[in-house]
């Protein structure tokens, strides 16, 4: 037996059906369009105060790595490549303009450097998630504004 469906939720008997749609996120393609998702993720998820996420190696908790909170970098990284570890151009250009701005600047200018720059200033003692989320909308404005 054929059945034609006019929409694709409409069954024979006329009930409504669930249908599954698969709907790819489009990644952000600019610096403050990027700064803006990882500050949406920060929000979210909340600020965590060490390297990348809580348990990187899931011996203590089973919840997926986007759904916990994170550092500004992995955040950063997160929001460009849909992976807190993976690097991407974008994201390294995100991280250097960030810690050009925070403080004094890194010591030195290689990635590691001023992801290390980032990091430690998410980590002061009392840092909110709050005020890393206002650092990178105020960073998203700022690169909007040099553009």
């Amino acid at each position: 037996m054929t059945v034609n469906l006019i929409r694709p939720t409409d069954v024979p008997a006329g009930h409504r059906r669930t249908v599954r749609v698969d709907v790819t996120i489009p990644r952000p393609a600019t610096v403050p369009a990027l700064f803006r998702a990882a500050a949406r993720l920060l929000a979210a998820n909340g600020l965590y105060q060490g390297d990348y996420v809580p348990d990187v190696f899931d011996r203590e908790m089973c919840i997926p790595h986007a759904l916990r909170p994170m550092s500004i970098v992995a955040a950063l990284k997160q929001a460009s490549t849909g992976d807190h570890r993976a690097d991407s151009l974008l994201a390294d250009e995100a991280i250097a303009r960030l810690a050009l701005r925070l403080n004094d600047g890194p010591q030195w200018g290689d990635i590691f450097s001023l992801e290390a720059h980032v990091d430690e200033w998410g980590d002061v003692e009392g840092r909110t998630t709050e005020s890393a989320v206002a650092v990178l909308y105020a960073a998203a404005d700022a690169a909007e504004v040099a553009a």
